[in-house]
């Protein structure tokens, strides 16, 4: 008898004929196969020689992806992402307005801000130059404490200087105490000292990379990937001005949005809106500020951008979790105090149908998974947004009617369809099933409706009504029936 389970799952069986095939150097002396030679093996010695110390250079250059993400086009960008998300800090912090990157001709990018500029000085723990150490020491920098920056996107002290490890040279010129301080670095490694130059009254960092072949297989900077970043950036970012210039073609732009996220989403939605205002809200707690746009259009989909600290989290985290519970909360709320719900309330995707948002909060500490900074994890920061958020909707569509139930009425259209979606894939997969339970369901509608016909009808006649009126049916027929013979 076959084996059930093997049939079911389609497990090919061993077949003595099958045995023929195995080489004869495949088997030890005993007939048995031998899988010994089927991978490389370790050295049977495991000794301290094999144990190997490696410098910051020398892993971020072996182990790059671990840093950006990947040594394709996302890690490419990252680098840009890196050093601007510096200049970006130094504009948190209240001390740049000002940020311009620009692609060179020989495809290198300088980022130069206007802010405080990196110190130069001669750090004691290191004993030689700051800039030296910010550019060529991991887990160095300003942004561990809270001295100089409140709230950062860089927090592990290694963005710039894996930056200046992954590049084939870099440049950097600070301008500080007076003076312009320069100092220039070949795959890491710096090629001079931290030199002096001319007085200046300026302030602020420039630095000049060029992303090393020997890391990346294609070099070439994407103008549209670089400039979409850099227009979210002055979304987020209502007081900078942000310059993009690309010297290989000419093209640039100057991005500048003084009413911020609402702007954003402005740009987000470009299919027709179901109402006209931009619902916003802005607010603090425990030190974290939350920014939220949102507006409905009349489309299905839902575009939802989230940032902690300028930085895009593509995968979301708490924050979106946070603004998402409230949007439900307090949308379904508003419904059943209104008597808006006939049926059961709309879930939250329904809620969500249509939906353009962005969510923006400052964190002091965030807690991302990675260098790459995609996922938010700090579990305070959801009850803060919800909270924020929540309370200002509330407000609003208690002051705004019109626009809640056209949002409330949206979200139960969504349902509707979504329902209406579900019955007919459950047809299209088990018609058989589906017509039985169809007709069941008219069976016991019907029987239903039956019940009530009868609860209905008037109550039954005892057997002297029903002989009371037998005999007055009776006396009429017989008056009916006289008056027709005399008529005759």
């Amino acid at each position: 008898m076959s084996d059930p389970v093997a049939n079911e799952f389609d497990v090919p069986q061993n077949r003595p004929e099958d045995d023929d095939r195995l080489l004869d150097s495949d088997q030890n002396e005993d007939g048995d196969v031998d899988f010994d030679d089927e991978a490389p093996r370790a050295n049977e010695s495991y000794t301290a020689d094999d144990m190997q110390h490696l410098d910051d250079l020398e892993h971020v250059r072996m182990r790059p992806s671990m840093y950006i993400g990947d040594v394709a086009t996302q890690g490419l960008h990252h680098l840009v992402n890196e050093v601007v998300d510096n200049s970006l800090d130094e504009a948190l912090a209240g001390y740049a307005t000002r940020i311009s990157v620009t692609v060179n001709q020989d495809g290198s990018v300088t980022v130069e801000d206007d802010g405080r500029g990196i110190p130069v000085d001669v750090h004691p723990d290191l004993g030689y130059s700051t800039l030296q150490g910010v550019m060529t020491v991991l887990k160095f920098g300003g942004k561990f404490t809270k001295g100089a920056y409140q709230t950062s996107g860089g927090l592990h002290g290694v963005g710039v200087t894996v930056v200046n490890f992954l590049s084939e040279w870099c440049n950097v010129e600070v301008c500080r105490d007076g003076y312009s301080w320069y100092q220039e670095y070949k795959r890491g490694v710096p090629t001079t000292e931290v030199m002096r130059g001319a007085p200046t009254q300026k302030h602020g960092t420039k630095t000049t990379f060029k992303p090393d072949h020997e890391i990346f297989a294609d070099v070439k900077y994407d103008y549209g990937v670089l400039y979409h970043r850099l227009q979210d950036l002055a979304f987020l970012n209502p007081r900078i001005h942000i310059q993009f210039h690309d010297l290989r073609d000419g093209r640039g732009e100057d991005f500048h949005y003084k009413h911020g996220v609402v702007d954003f989403v402005h740009n987000l939605n470009r299919e027709e809106v179901a109402h006209q205002d931009v619902i916003y809200a802005r607010g603090s707690q425990d030190g974290v500020q939350v920014d939220v746009a949102l507006q409905y259009s009349s489309g299905y989909n839902e575009t939802v951008r989230t940032y902690v600290n300028n930085v895009h989290t593509i995968e979301g985290g708490t924050h979106l979790s946070g603004f998402r519970r409230s949007l439900t909360s307090v949308l379904n709320r508003y419904g059943q105090k209104n008597g808006l719900f006939k049926n059961a309330p709309p879930s939250g995707e329904d809620f969500r149908e249509g939906l353009t948002a962005v969510v923006s909060v400052r964190v002091p500490e965030p807690l991302f998974q990675g260098q790459t900074k995609t996922k938010l994890g700090n579990t305070e920061v959801e009850g803060i947004v919800s909270s924020v958020f929540g309370d200002y909707l509330t407000k609003y569509l208690e002051e705004n009617p019109a626009t809640a139930k056209t949002i409330v009425q949206k979200a139960i259209v969504a349902a509707e369809a979504r329902e209406s979606a579900r019955t007919r894939s459950i047809a299209a997969a088990c018609p058989a099933s589906f017509a039985t339970a169809q007709a069941a369901t008219s069976t016991v509608a019907r029987s239903t409706s039956s019940k009530e016909t009868r609860r209905a009808a008037p109550p039954k006649e005892d057997a002297f009504a029903r002989r009371r009126r037998f005999f007055r049916c009776a006396a009429r027929s017989s008056t009916r029936t006289k008056r027709t013979i005399c008529a005759s």
